[in-house]
């Protein structure tokens, strides 16, 4: 994914991602994150974009300065005991797919701050901080692991973010739930499985995501997480993200169009886009703007979004396959 369009998209992320069931008020006594037997073997060493962390033993006091991180490290067991604070306006206390795992414990303490908030990680007193999709620099970075070791992203700059299930692998060897990791990797993966099944007609397809910001049209590749979904659907993703003009849209066309960010009557007044093949023969999806539960869900990218946003999107586009224009 080219810069540019990595800041648009991580911008739009922060928008779009918002964390459930936090408070910014005094710190409540948390369960230690280790208080389960582990199922990882101690000293683990972890590569990053940075080098590689060594977590010495279990963490007890974990927290998560990524924008979907707190969502991995619940997937796996583990209750953070801060989160970094997202801006939106989807209300994420009510969030479905995280409901459960929530309830287990107390609430973290917000992190508050457009920036990963070092002094407020400190207070916390962490003995671990994942940062997989945080887009942290590296000055970020060495202030953090002042702090506690620190897994960061894969790459400096955040482009190809690990997929899902290697970011459930890299939570749960950090923090000693590898047993529960691969269990939730299974149990994820069955879920695809399980739509791909029913759909045998999105094997092959072509499927391009049209993701619109300011009216600016991109057309996404699975560096993005977002657009992971769709392949492992069985569809055929392309493998970088591009920035398109709105004279370019026509390189939107696929066997099915997905178009996130703008809404149908919106689209439909641009002659460009009307003139899209897949657009005019029906078989496009409008999956809405950002501050619906799905596109929170396909935000996240987790273990716990993504079988709630397959149960959402499949029977959609199942419609857009066979030329019936489902959305609004």
């Amino acid at each position: 994914m080219h810069r540019s369009l990595l800041r648009a998209t991580a911008a739009c992320a922060v928008l779009l991602l918002a964390l459930a069931g936090c408070s910014s008020g005094p710190e409540e006594e948390q369960p230690a994150a280790g208080d389960a037997p582990a199922s990882g073997a101690f000293p683990v060493t972890l590569e990053h974009a940075f080098g590689s962390t060594t977590v010495p033993e279990q963490p007890r006091r974990v927290v998560t300065v990524g924008f979907n991180d707190a969502d991995f490290a619940l997937a796996v067991g583990v209750q953070p005991v801060g989160v970094r604070e997202n801006i939106g306006d989807y209300d994420y206390e009510q969030r479905p797919w995280a409901q459960e795992a929530l309830s287990r414990g107390p609430a973290p303490q917000l992190l508050t701050g457009t920036d990963i908030p070092v002094e407020q990680v400190a207070a916390l007193q962490p003995d671990l901080i994942l940062g997989v999709y945080s887009f942290m620099d590296k000055a970020t970075y060495d202030a953090l692991s002042r702090i506690a070791p620190t897994i960061a992203q894969s790459t400096e700059d955040g482009t190809d973010p690990a997929p899902w299930d290697e970011q459930t692998r890299i939570t749960g060897q950090a923090t000693g739930r590898t047993a529960e990791a691969e269990r939730v990797v299974a149990d994820t993966r069955a879920k695809f499985d399980e739509a791909a099944r029913a759909h045998p007609e999105f094997a092959g397809k072509t499927l391009k995501l049209g993701f619109y910001i300011e009216g600016t049209p991109y057309d996404m590749g699975t560096d993005d997480l977002r657009a992971q979904l769709f392949e492992g659907l069985g569809f055929e993703v392309r493998p970088d993200s591009q920035t398109l003009s709105l004279e370019e849209q026509g390189l939107l066309d696929a066997d099915v169009l997905a178009v996130l960010g703008r809404p149908r009557a919106e689209a439909e007044t641009d002659p460009v886009f009307r003139a899209i093949p897949a657009v005019e023969q029906g078989r496009v999806i409008y999956l809405g703007p950002f501050d619906t539960e799905f596109t929170a869900a396909l935000g996240y990218s987790s273990p716990l979004s993504l079988p709630y946003a397959i149960d959402d999107v499949a029977p959609k586009l199942a419609e857009a396959v066979a030329g019936n224009a489902p959305g609004s």
